[in-house]
């Protein structure tokens, strides 16, 4: 599987790309057990504890997690980031792994950045709870988040929903054609403490719905500004998104973390220092590549015991916007 001209065209142009049935039910299943396991493991700790009295383990894997926070929303944000792990991006098991690694998936990938892939450091496990205001995210761009030096190369953010997205449930928004404007200017501290796009800073542009299959993807470049509103249905909408780069973009490979200091000149950086980047495809070093699990855990938690250092980019605070 790999994008046609076709596609690729519209995603330089549009920003965005919808790309439907790379993931199988079969390829998911793994990610989906673990996480089971997760909300099993954590709810079952809770009622022994007596923080919860039911843990719903008849219920399937939309509406689980929805029934135990609906209970207990304390107890519900609590699994939430258990899964997502420290600092949203902690979940390094084989389940994950295999789907940053999905042939399919990366051959995508590879019409966009070329043929060496580099995994962007960022990847998450996304829990949009039903009813939860915070659960809204905000107009942003992916570059708001990285290193300034880092705008002008190509990071290309796959959004996949593991249950199927619709507006009801909080699909992502996009703003077609609106990356061509470049970096635009971010506030911290936005709804639930997002980075935010205030309204008379988005381009003219009608926002699009992306209504999805579980499965497929939705591949947006690093300054398409995108967003989600409230999850109004019964049911948790599962989501990973994944980045990927081309190995002349900025990243922390073979870097030790400790080499992220306070001293250190940010243009020399990675785009996001404090999580570690890795090897998907590499032609002519293969044996740079990321094949085994194992591999993957110990580079991602190499950087997550190091705390590596990030200056930032001195967005203004939404409390002192005028």
């Amino acid at each position: 599987m790999s994008l046609t001209k076709q596609e690729v065209r519209h995603f330089k142009e549009e920003g965005y790309l919808v790309k439907s049935g790379i993931y199988s039910q079969a390829d998911m299943l793994p990610l989906k057990n673990a996480i089971n396991g997760i909300v099993e493991s954590e709810s079952r700790r809770m009622k022994e504890e007596g923080v919860i009295e039911e843990i719903y383990e008849r219920e399937g894997f939309e509406t689980r997690l929805a029934c135990i926070y609906e209970d207990n929303a304390k107890a519900g944000r609590s699994i939430c980031h258990a899964v997502m792990g420290k600092g949203g991006g902690g979940f390094s098991g084989p389940g994950i792994f295999e789907m940053i690694r999905h042939p399919g998936l990366v051959s995508c990938i590879s019409s966009l950045v070329g043929p060496d892939v580099v995994g962007s450091s960022v990847y998450r496990i996304r829990t949009k709870m039903p009813h939860y205001n915070h659960g809204e995210v905000p107009w942003h761009q992916d570059s708001g988040y990285f290193l300034a030096h880092c705008d002008r190369f190509m990071i290309v953010t796959c959004w996949i929903p593991l249950v199927d997205a619709t507006i009801k449930n909080g699909c992502l928004y996009v703003l077609p054609r609106a990356h061509k404007n470049g970096i635009l200017r971010h506030y911290t501290g936005g709804h639930a403490g997002f980075l935010e796009i205030v309204d008379e800073d988005l381009p003219a542009r009608d926002p699009v719905p992306i209504e999805m299959e579980a499965g497929g993807a939705l591949f947006l470049t690093n300054l398409t500004p995108h967003s989600s509103y409230t999850n109004s249905s019964n049911q948790v909408r599962w989501s990973i998104d994944l980045r990927y780069q081309g190995k002349e973009a900025p990243n922390n490979v073979d870097e030790p973390p400790e080499t992220y200091t306070p001293e250190r000149d940010a243009v020399t950086m990675a785009c996001y220092p404090p999580e570690a980047d890795f090897v998907i495809k590499d032609k002519e070093h293969p044996e740079n590549q990321v094949e085994t699990a194992e591999h993957f855990r110990q580079v991602r938690e190499r950087y997550e015991k190091a705390r590596p250092f990030m200056p930032g980019r001195g967005w203004t605070q939404m409390e002192r916007k005028k």
